[in-house]
């Protein structure tokens, strides 16, 4: 195991004695599991099953020849327990413990974006103020 590994933290390692000559060897410490953090963003492209909705989830991959980005779909069934999810619906997935053979994943409703948040979050330019102000003006006269 290299040391500079993206998945294991220099604080996890801890150096033990071998068995031969004392020489020091790294190897991860029973600190915690480490796993990554999986969570998906999809459509919902199916709920004729009951308790479970059908997710399709869309990335972008390097095609190994050209290396060019390519669209990659891949399907995933994900626990619904209430039915609340339509077809159409944007959901994140959530890993989970094996609900069946083939259910893996919780879906959670997204909230919709609000492209006005922005401009909301903002203050106004100058510029803009400025000129509402001259327009008010000239509509006044």
């Amino acid at each position: 195991m290299l040391l500079g590994s993206s998945f294991v933290s220099p604080l996890q390692l801890h150096l033990t004695p071998s068995n031969a000559g004392g020489a020091m060897a790294a190897r991860p410490a029973l600190l915690g599991r480490i796993s990554a953090a999986k969570q998906l963003t999809g459509r919902v492209v199916t709920t004729k099953a009951d308790k479970t909705v059908g997710v399709e989830v869309v990335r972008l991959a390097p095609h190994p020849k050209y290396h060019r980005r390519e669209r990659i779909k891949k399907k995933y069934q994900a626990h619904d327990p209430d039915n609340q999810f339509k077809v159409g619906d944007v959901v994140e997935l959530l890993r989970s413990r094996p609900i069946s053979k083939t259910k893996h994943f919780l879906a959670v409703p997204v909230p919709p974006r609000d492209t006005r948040r922005k401009a909301q979050l903002l203050p106004p330019l100058e510029s803009d103020v400025d000129g509402e102000q001259v327009e008010e003006a000239a509509a006044a006269q």
